[in-house]
């Protein structure tokens, strides 16, 4: 616990890529900052849940890893030295007489802020579980609910769970590498993309999938290892299948945790902002990337890049009223390329 609070002129809550990218657009505007998450590294989801799905929809990057996307981030930021605090979840936000802020964490941290921004994503999430007896023995061994490494199951005998996006990826992802891949769902109907179902199907056909429609039943264990598992069909029967790892997709269930009692006006637990600055109903707390909602609103990664540019704006007429804004551009703005440590390039 520190003995007194550290301050900043802003303190980021989330350090997700909209996060990150806030970090970035405050450093142009000479404004320091810290971001603080309850993730052990920087990422949020992408980073947690998807570190090797490619990403098509980033200006400029034809395809871009999920994981590589947050390095490039992180190399972006350094000239502004912000400090990272990791495994720091945000319990409490104060308003004091001063109109400055004081952010405490459940590790016991305050932060001593003159504005807030919260870019936390869904909030604080957790992937939902397998409903099987012993499974939470197993996480992170044979069973997993992210892929970290898509080569640490390659040649081996997989049963993934799931009938949405991430599910229907890795399978069309691991079956031509796997030494078996059966693919459950509880329903013959996916919810993923029709053109990725398609393809799930013609695997199928080819023989490269089994698909049962069906429910996990029970775990198959010997010499404390997991060889299979037993699924019990939508036609009753249950049905044995040889596994050595099991990936399960079943989504997240997203909370917005202690972000719900600070007072923020919330529609379906996103934080209400405007879309001038993305200011929310207290002034001097911002929101960008998901966890926010406007009319119009897309959950998407460059919305949330577009969003923290604006904030960044934002947040400087409210630290500083007074002093008069104009728009600055990196290629021309000698201030701007001192900040970058390109000055004089």
């Amino acid at each position: 616990m520190n003995s007194a609070p550290i301050v900043t002129e802003v303190a980021i809550i989330g350090a997700g890529p909209a996060g990150l990218f806030q970090v970035f657009e405050l450093g142009l505007l000479g404004i320091k900052c810290c971001v603080l998450d309850s993730l052990a590294n920087p990422g949020g989801q992408c980073s947690e849940l998807y570190p090797e799905k490619p990403i098509y929809d980033i200006p400029a990057l034809p395809v871009c890893g999920a994981q590589e996307l947050v390095d490039r981030l992180l190399e972006q930021i350094k000239p502004f030295g912000a400090e990272l605090h990791m495994g720091q979840e945000a319990v409490s936000v104060q308003k004091q007489d001063s109109g400055r802020f004081l952010v405490t964490t459940g590790r016991g941290t305050v932060f001593d802020a003159g504005a807030i921004i919260i870019a936390g994503g869904v909030g604080s999430f957790q992937p939902r579980q397998l409903g099987v007896e012993g499974a939470a023995e197993f996480q992170d061994r044979q069973i997993h609910y992210k892929v970290r490494s898509a080569a640490d199951f390659h040649g081996r005998r997989l049963v993934i769970f799931g009938g949405g996006d991430s599910a229907l990826d890795w399978t069309m992802d691991l079956a031509p590498k796997a030494q078996s891949l059966t693919l459950v769902h509880r329903r013959a109907e996916f919810r993923g993309a029709p053109a990725s179902v398609a393809r799930v199907r013609e695997l199928e056909a080819a023989g490269k999938v089994r698909f049962i429609e069906g429910l996990a039943e029970s775990l198959q264990v010997a010499d404390g290892l997991i060889n299979g598992v037993t699924i019990k069909g939508a036609d009753g029967q249950l049905h044995p299948v040889e596994a050595d790892q099991l990936l399960v997709f079943f989504g997240l269930a997203p909370k917005l945790g202690p972000i719900a009692e600070w007072g923020l006006e919330l529609d379906k637990r996103a934080i209400k902002v405007d879309t001038e600055q993305f200011q929310s109903n207290i002034p001097g707390i911002f929101a960008v990337g998901d966890i926010n909602t406007y009319p119009g609103k897309k959950k998407l990664i460059l919305s949330g890049f577009h969003e923290a540019a604006l904030a960044a704006f934002g947040v400087q007429k409210y630290l500083y009223p007074a002093k008069k804004q104009f728009l600055q551009y990196t290629t021309t703005s000698p201030a701007m390329q001192k900040r970058l440590g390109v000055a004089g390039s």
